[in-house]
């Protein structure tokens, strides 16, 4: 079966990740061992036992999910099955993604998404941005929404995640006013999500081009497997339209939606979510007819996996 990784963004830690995947594989500890040993702390330590507030700044968050999303790529790659046929991530994910795919090292892209979430966190005050998810509106509707805004300040939609969930980024007035109106435009619910930042707006011009400074002395390889990117749905090969993808990504909508379409319309039917959780999983059931996730962050989704990419019954 033609088949996918995605890695998830942030929003999928919590602590405890990854712990039955540990137990049975010796890798996940070893990538654990090595994220900390680039990065100058415990990055495990802080994985498997938290506190839960530390895991949930975004420069530590950042960097804990990039190296689970590794963790599992690396277990799944000691399977010895068929490659993928393309790899994608959720916003962060990305860049998970690029180094599955060799084209970023681990160490190199531990400490660049370090950077970007001290970045993301310096561009906005705490508390005076974020995000919530508006659920039961399409895209357009959305769109509309976030148009009629009275102000001040920003409001716009960021992550087209799957029909009829859209997330929306800005200041807190601007989500105060979503919460208050969106019902009455059609929505079924908003949802204010755990986030001080407002990721992938205007808000994160100033951080986009500071990253992109960074980016600029980075060495990118050609991914050795497609990776689409959150812009355009898009895969790129050459270094320079890599590092523009990832700079414009930081200020600039995920069009996960369109990204999952445009995998199935090459074949692929079967997603396999790379790292904790299950978000991506769920959100491929309602973006593509027929389409399955099956997340990797167990031994049992690893063995349902397995036998799905071999033809087995699963």
């Amino acid at each position: 079966m033609n088949y996918a990784l995605v890695f998830p963004g942030q929003g999928s830690q919590a602590v405890g990740m990854l712990g039955k995947l540990a137990a049975a594989f010796p890798v996940v500890a070893q990538t654990w061992q090595e994220a900390s040993a680039a990065l100058g702390w415990d990055v495990g330590a802080l994985a498997a036992n938290g506190p839960a507030e530390e895991l949930n700044r975004t420069e530590r968050t950042q960097p804990a999910l990039l190296a689970a999303g590794i963790a599992v790529w690396r277990v799944w790659q000691g399977l010895g099955l068929p490659p993928p046929k393309a790899l994608a991530g959720h916003s962060l994910g990305e860049y998970a993604a690029l180094v599955a795919a060799g084209a970023l090292p681990f160490a190199d892209a531990l400490k660049l998404v370090e950077l970007r979430g001290r970045l993301m966190q310096a561009a906005v005050p705490q508390g005076s941005g974020g995000m919530a998810a508006v659920i039961g509106l399409d895209d357009a509707a959305v769109e509309k929404f976030c148009g009629a805004f009275p102000g001040p300040g920003v409001l716009e939609p960021v992550n087209y995640n799957s029909p009829g969930q859209v997330v929306v980024a800005g200041h807190a007035a601007a989500l105060d006013w979503v919460e208050a109106n969106a019902k009455a435009q059609g929505a079924r619910m908003v949802m204010r999500l755990p986030v001080s930042v407002p990721s992938h707006c205007s808000l994160m011009c100033d951080a986009a081009e500071k990253l992109a400074e960074r980016l600029r002395a980075q060495t990118i390889h050609p991914p050795a497997i497609p990776v689409l990117h959150n812009l355009d749905a898009q895969a790129r090969s050459n270094a320079d339209a890599i590092r523009a993808a990832l700079r414009d990504q930081l200020h600039r909508p995920v069009r996960w939606t369109q990204t999952v379409q445009a995998m199935s319309g090459q074949g692929i039917g079967l997603f396999l979510e790379c790292g904790p959780g299950k978000v991506l999983s769920g959100l491929t059931k309602r973006i593509a007819a027929g389409a399955k996730g099956v997340a990797l962050e167990d031994p049992a989704g690893i063995e349902q996996a397995s036998k799905l990419v071999k033809g087995e019954a699963a």
